[in-house]
């Protein structure tokens, strides 16, 4: 009897099963077998437990914190390649240590580069990510890379909530081409906050572009992690006169107290992604889903079909 094997394998680092597993059931086969086996001192091996010689792998891994998400990737790489894998691909959903993307002062890492090169090294045979912090990161790598944008998913939202006097708005000014992309997909108006800071995630001053009096805003950014600029921001925008604010945030890193300041600022809702898992629920948060854009992307690169039509930023 003939076993027919599937087209491709789809498996998980251990804290992005859940959406791993909503992923291959949107590609339509089911997540592949992983086992780790842990020494006493912390230090892991994972062990693919099905053949996947001669097939394209699908490794699905968000690299936030702590590191041994990114040490996890790295692992299942060398052993997808050690056991013949034909094709490896990492899917990052969010690519972590992508905010050091330059030598912004003297003596320090360009941390997403050292991350691209390890991930070439350990085998990865192509990347697939979605909302870099940084277009230009793609130019660390010597292998290709489908860089996804969430406005796919996103921008339906934003429609369906049918607001009158939409504006679209950045959270700072490195978020402006974002900012005009939704604004001229929606047909809507853009404003930009303008923010002084005195440390990473301490924000100084900050100041509207713009006029928001009357309007319904969204902000758009590709991440949160403290939550302090959207929230500052919102009440900024209704000071001024704003009917309401919502945000729209690829990446849902939420740390510190970021959830108590989304709770207690004027933000009617902030909407993200399931790249990163909640760590707690909250009233005001919504998630939409990106495993079905990843899915059909995974099935579009498997048959060598352009992609570009999932890119509307």
């Amino acid at each position: 009897m003939s076993h027919q094997e599937p087209e491709a394998k789809i498996f998980a680092c251990s804290q992005s099963v859940h959406l791993a597993e909503q992923i291959a059931k949107n590609y339509g086969v089911s997540l592949g077998k992983v086992t780790f086996s842990r020494f006493s001192d912390g230090e892991f091996q994972p062990s693919f437990e099905e053949s996947i010689r001669g097939l394209r792998v699908f490794i699905v891994c968000s690299t936030f914190p702590s590191a041994d998400n990114l040490m996890e990737l790295l692992l299942m790489i060398d052993a997808a390649k050690r056991a013949s894998a034909r094709h490896v691909t990492p899917v990052i959903p969010y690519f972590g240590y992508a905010r050091q993307d330059r030598k912004d002062k003297p003596r320090v890492p360009i941390g997403a580069k050292l991350v691209a090169k390890l991930l070439e090294t350990a085998g990865a045979t192509r990347i697939m990510t979605m909302d870099l912090h940084a277009d230009q990161i793609q130019g660390f790598f010597e292998k290709p890379v489908d860089h996804l944008f969430a406005s796919t998913i996103f921008l339906p939202y934003v429609k369906g909530l049918q607001l009158d006097n939409l504006t679209i708005a950045s959270p700072d000014m490195g978020g402006s081409k974002r900012a005009y992309a939704y604004s001229k997909f929606l047909e809507s108006d853009v404003v930009i906050c303008y923010k002084q800071r005195k440390a990473a995630n301490v924000i100084d001053t900050m100041e509207l572009i713009g006029e928001v009096k009357g309007r319904n805003v969204v902000l758009v950014d590709d991440m949160i992690d403290t939550g302090g600029t959207l929230a500052k921001a919102a009440d900024l925008m209704i000071e001024k006169g704003a009917l309401s604010v919502r945000a729209i945030c690829t990446h849902a890193i939420l740390s510190g107290d970021a959830y108590e300041k989304i709770e207690n600022s004027k933000l009617t809702e902030l909407i993200v992604t399931d790249s990163i898992p909640l760590k707690k629920e909250s009233n005001k948060i919504r998630v939409v889903s990106c495993a079905p854009l990843f899915a059909e992307v995974m099935h579009m690169v498997q048959h060598n079909n352009s992609i570009s039509g999932k890119f509307l930023m």
